[in-house]
C-alpha cells in the first residue's frame, strides 16, 4: 500500500508584489507536521528562488522576502549568483 503524500500547508502570508515595476509571487508554505516555514520567491519570468533557512512564522518569512526585494531591488535580485536559468524550449 503506498503511503499518502503529505499536506502542504500554504500561508495567508503568500501575496504577490511589485518592486520596480516587476511583480513577484512571495509564497510561504510548510508540510502539515512541520512546525518551520519555506519561503520561495518567483520572479515575473518564473525563475524560482528558495531560500536555505527555515523560519519559525510564516511571518518572518514574509517579512525576510519584503526587506531583501526592498534592499536588492528587482534586478538585484533577479540577478543572483543563486539562479539558475531554465533552457526554453
Amino acid at each position: 500500500m503506498a503511503e499518502d503524500e503529505p499536506n502542504l500547508v500554504t500561508s495567508s502570508k503568500s501575496q504577490r508584489v511589485v518592486v520596480d515595476g516587476y511583480p513577484f509571487s512571495i509564497e510561504i508554505y510548510r508540510l502539515e507536521a512541520d512546525k518551520t516555514w519555506t519561503l520561495e520567491v518567483v520572479d515575473h519570468e518564473g525563475a524560482s528562488h528558495v531560500w536555505d533557512d527555515q523560519f519559525g512564522s510564516d511571518r518572518d518569512a514574509r517579512d525576510t522576502a519584503i526587506q531583501t526585494l526592498e534592499s536588492e531591488g528587482a534586478i538585484g535580485f533577479m540577478r543572483g549568483d543563486n539562479v539558475v536559468p531554465f533552457r526554453r524550449g
